[in-house]
């Protein structure tokens, strides 16, 4: 898809994000997983990627802004949304071109075939009848005459093999629109909706494909939910660098009732939040001189990207849940799904806080534990606060804060939010991106800690 068809402003947000970075095509390239020469086409405006996951994880590696994420998102959808437009215009000038070529076929047909009727009414005589006239050609000249001029053939024969040609090319034209037709309609058949109509999706105005979670009926047996729980929330707030991890039932439902088939409500997932700079610490498999200063709260997902860090010891999750029509939603509780369990990662240690720098920060309202260590983990209320369940609503959001600790284990897990909102009844998987949550032990790990005002990454004193 060239940039006169959409792909302009989206390209200019790439470029403008990979030269800022510094980093070249190439390294891009391979930790996209993808060739050189597709990226550049991403950033010329050549192509249009079919799916928002590469072009994220791209933004991310460059360092893009919760802003810049925001934008780079609905120029995607848009820009895809004109590459489905586009597809679909030169699908119905195709059609009406076969039209008109099967109307000229059919007039010129009836043509041929009045002609074809005058000219076998001699060749269909019977025996007895006159002899058929001679085939046209040269006359012979009468003795002492003139030679006459050749008389030249009739043009209708040659016509008359024009509409049969013409017939034939605008057949395969209308069974190619046909069979268009037939497999369209079909298109949405994976559970990420990439079959889905780019023209309703960007009516529908999404923001960033994070996938955080999807909805499910109670005592449904199916592991994953339909194409339109997956749709990102497009009213997630830009406050984390990380962007939404919105995990959304539906597109925005102007009535205010959603459909039955989708739950009714959305949640905003920042998995890389801290609740003090001092307790955060990240586990990265690098030397201290291969990893960068510790970055900003904003900064965390970005630089836990570039590192493919894992939250150590501890990972504070902040949840934003509202409603998204207006009834009112009840959460019934959150509970925890474990998805794996290791042995803790044996790596290096980097502490978020700086040396000799206070840290201090006091227990949000709606704050919950999880001992990922346990037997069963569950999640427990901070003591004095309340627990589930809660009630929200459209204008009435709630935040949640989970933090989950370990120490003996390398743990994956999900959260899982039980909700009901008159008849209806479902839980909400929520993870990280569509992927599991990841906590791991540190203990007895080499630490380090970067000096306030210092250029390098020191051994943190114990």
């Amino acid at each position: 898809m060239s940039e006169s068809a959409g792909g302009t402003g989206f390209a200019e947000l790439l470029r403008e994000l990979k030269n800022r970075s510094g980093h070249s095509y190439g390294m891009l390239a391979k930790r996209l997983h993808m060739s050189t020469s597709t990226l550049h086409r991403y950033c010329n405006g050549d192509a249009v990627p079919t799916d928002y996951a590469p072009v994220e994880r791209m933004a991310r590696l460059c360092g893009a802004t919760p802003g810049e994420l925001v934008a780079l998102h609905r120029s995607w959808v848009l820009a895809d949304a004109r590459r489905g437009q586009k597809a679909a215009a030169d699908e119905g000038v195709t059609t009406e071109v076969a039209k008109a070529e099967v109307a000229e076929e059919v007039s010129g047909t009836e043509e041929g075939a009045g002609v074809s009727a005058e000219e076998a009414g001699p060749r269909s005589a019977p025996a007895s009848g006159p002899a058929p006239e001679p085939a046209p050609g040269p006359v012979a000249a009468p003795a002492g005459g003139p030679a006459p001029e050749p008389v030249p053939p009739a043009p209708r024969a040659r016509r008359r093999r024009r509409p049969a040609l013409l017939a034939a090319v605008a057949g395969a034209a209308v069974l190619g629109a046909v069979a268009v037709a037939l497999v369209v309609p079909g298109g949405d058949q994976d559970n990420d909706g990439k079959g889905a109509d780019p023209a309703a999706v960007a009516a529908s105005d999404r923001a960033p494909a994070t996938g955080a979670g999807s909805s499910r009926p109670r005592g449904s047996r199916s592991p994953s939910a339909s194409p339109s729980t997956r749709h990102p929330s497009a009213s997630a707030t830009p406050g984390n660098a990380d962007g939404p991890d919105a995990a959304t039932s539906a597109p925005p439902d102007t009535s205010g009732q959603a459909p039955a088939s989708a739950a009714p409500l959305t949640v905003t997932t920042h998995p890389y939040s801290w609740e003090s700079p001092c307790s955060q610490h990240y586990l990265i498999n690098r030397p201290p001189e291969d990893v960068n200063p510790p970055p900003s709260e904003n900064g965390a997902p970005a630089w836990v990207a570039v590192h493919q860090a894992v939250s150590a010891g501890e990972q504070f999750v902040t949840l934003t849940v509202q409603g998204s029509g207006r009834d009112t939603v009840v959460l019934e509780g959150l509970s925890v799904r474990m998805a794996g369990k290791r042995a803790p990662l044996a790596w290096n240690d980097y502490a978020m806080g700086y040396p000799g720098v206070g840290c201090g920060a006091g227990v949000p309202t709606n704050s919950f534990t999880v001992a990922l260590d346990a037997v069963r983990p569950a999640v427990q209320p901070v003591a004095g606060q309340r627990g589930f369940p809660f009630s929200v609503s459209e204008s009435d959001p709630e935040v949640f804060y989970i933090t989950a600790d370990a120490s003996a284990y390398d743990v994956s897990w999900y959260l899982e939010l039980s909700w009901s909102s008159g008849g209806r009844h479902g839980t909400l998987e929520i993870g990280d991106k569509g992927r599991p949550f990841r906590t791991s032990g540190n203990n007895g790990r080499p630490a380090y800690a970067f000096p306030l005002g210092g250029e390098k990454w020191a051994p943190a004193q114990q």
